[in-house]
C-alpha cells in the first residue's frame, strides 16, 4: 500500500515508478494494437474511444458537479452536424472539430444559465425537453441539416493526409482521448476542480468557502457540452452518414449508463464504463447463436441486458467499476497481509443541503 507523505504527492499526475511503467504500457499496447488485430475489431476500439470521450464530458456534469444531464445527446449531435457542415464547405479537420466543440460549448452555456435555478430530478427533464427539441429541430431544419434524410459526411483529411482509413481514424481517435484525458485531469487538479466537487459535495458549503456556485455551475455545462461535441465530430466520421435520430434519447441513457456503471466522480470510471458499454453489444451479437431460436429472435435483448448490468452495479458495486479497481488495486498491495476488515465498504459522506 502506497502512502502520501508530501501534499504535492497527491496532485501528480503519475505516482511513483510502478505507475510510470504501468501506464508506459498501457501507451504502448494502445499503439501497437491495431497492427495485430482485424479492421473489424480495429473500428470496434475507435467507435470505444469516441464512446470515452463523450463519457468524460458527461462525468464532468454529473460526475463532478452533481448536475444530473439526460440531454448529453444533443450536444454530441451539436458537434456533429457543425463539424460536418464546415467540412463540407472546406475547413480543415482541426478548426472543424474545435468549431464543433465550440458551437457545442455554447449551446451548453445557452442552456446551463436557466438550468441552473432547477436541480436533481427538475434539472434532468430540463435537459431531456433540450434533447427531443434539438433532435426536432434537426429532423425539420432540411436546408441545413438534410432533415431525417441526414447528410454524407466527408472524409477527414489533415496536412493533405487522409484519415479515412480504419488504422490512422484509429489514431485520431486515440490522440483527441489522450488530450481531453490529460485536460480534464489538470482540470480537476485546479481550482476550478476541486470548486466542482465542493459543489457536488455540498452547496451551502460552497457558498461558505466562496465558491460562486452559478457560475461554476454554468462552466461544468460548457465544459461537458464542448467535450461531447468533439465526440460528435468523431462519431460523424465513425457512421460516415448522420441522421437526427442517431442522437435521441437512447444515446443519452447510455452515457448515463457508462458514468454510473464506471464510477461517479472518476475520470477512470467513465473510461471504464464506456469500455463496458461500448463492448457490450458485440459481446450480446456473439452470445446470440448459443441461446434457443425462440429467444434469440426476440427484440429487446440488449435493454434487457442493459437493466440486468445496471441493477447489478446498483445493488452489489454502487462504487462502480473503479470503486472495484480500487479494491482490487489495495489488496494486490497488501497481499499477503490481507485482512478480511481492510476490504469493508466504508461509509460515504451524508450529503447536506441548502435549506429553501
Amino acid at each position: 500500500m502506497r502512502y502520501d507523505t508530501d501534499y504535492r504527492e497527491a496532485r501528480r499526475l503519475l505516482r511513483g515508478p510502478a505507475e510510470r511503467a504501468a501506464y508506459a504500457a498501457l501507451a504502448a499496447i494502445l499503439l501497437l494494437l491495431p497492427f495485430v488485430l482485424p479492421t473489424f475489431y480495429v473500428g470496434e476500439l475507435s467507435f470505444i474511444f469516441i464512446m470515452c470521450i463523450a463519457s468524460l464530458g458527461l462525468m464532468t456534469l454529473t460526475g463532478f458537479t452533481g448536475q444530473v444531464s439526460l440531454g448529453q445527446a444533443a450536444f454530441v449531435g451539436i458537434g456533429a452536424y457543425v463539424h460536418t457542415q464546415l467540412l463540407t464547405l472546406g475547413l480543415p479537420l482541426p478548426a472543424a472539430m474545435a468549431s464543433a466543440a465550440a458551437c457545442a460549448a455554447l449551446a451548453g452555456l445557452a442552456i446551463g444559465i436557466p438550468a441552473i435555478r432547477v436541480s436533481g430530478l427538475h434539472l434532468a427533464m430540463v435537459t431531456l425537453a433540450f434533447s427531443v427539441v434539438t433532435e426536432h429541430v434537426l429532423g425539420r431544419w432540411k436546408s441545413v441539416t438534410g432533415g431525417h434524410q441526414g447528410l454524407a459526411v466527408p472524409d477527414p483529411a489533415l496536412f493533405g493526409w487522409s484519415l479515412a482509413g480504419p488504422l490512422p481514424f484509429y489514431f485520431l481517435c486515440l490522440a483527441v482521448v489522450a488530450i481531453v484525458l490529460l485536460v480534464l485531469l489538470n482540470v480537476m487538479r485546479s481550482a476550478t476542480g476541486r470548486a466542482f466537487i465542493g459543489i457536488r459535495d455540498s452547496e451551502a458549503a460552497a457558498h461558505g468557502l466562496g465558491i460562486r456556485v452559478a457560475r461554476t455551475k454554468v462552466l461544468a455545462f460548457g465544459l461537458s457540452a464542448g467535450i461531447c461535441g468533439l465526440a460528435g465530430a468523431l462519431l460523424a466520421h465513425h457512421t460516415q452518414y448522420i441522421t437526427p435520430e442517431s442522437f435521441g434519447l437512447a444515446l443519452s441513457l447510455q452515457l448515463v449508463l457508462m458514468v454510473f456503471i464506471g464510477g461517479m466522480g472518476s475520470l477512470r470510471g467513465a473510461i471504464l464504463g464506456a469500455i463496458l458499454i461500448g463492448v457490450l453489444p458485440s459481446i450480446i451479437s456473439s452470445l446470440k447463436p448459443l441461446l434457443p431460436a425462440r429467444l434469440a429472435a426476440q427484440t429487446g435483448v440488449e435493454l434487457f441486458v442493459y437493466g440486468g448490468v445496471l441493477t447489478f452495479f446498483v445493488l452489489l458495486e454502487p462504487a462502480g467499476l473503479n470503486g472495484r479497481w480500487l479494491r482490487l488495486r489495495a489488496w494486490l498491495g497488501q497481499f499477503p497481509l490481507v485482512r478480511s476488515t481492510s476490504q469493508r465498504r466504508s461509509k460515504v459522506y451524508m450529503r447536506s443541503e441548502r435549506s429553501r
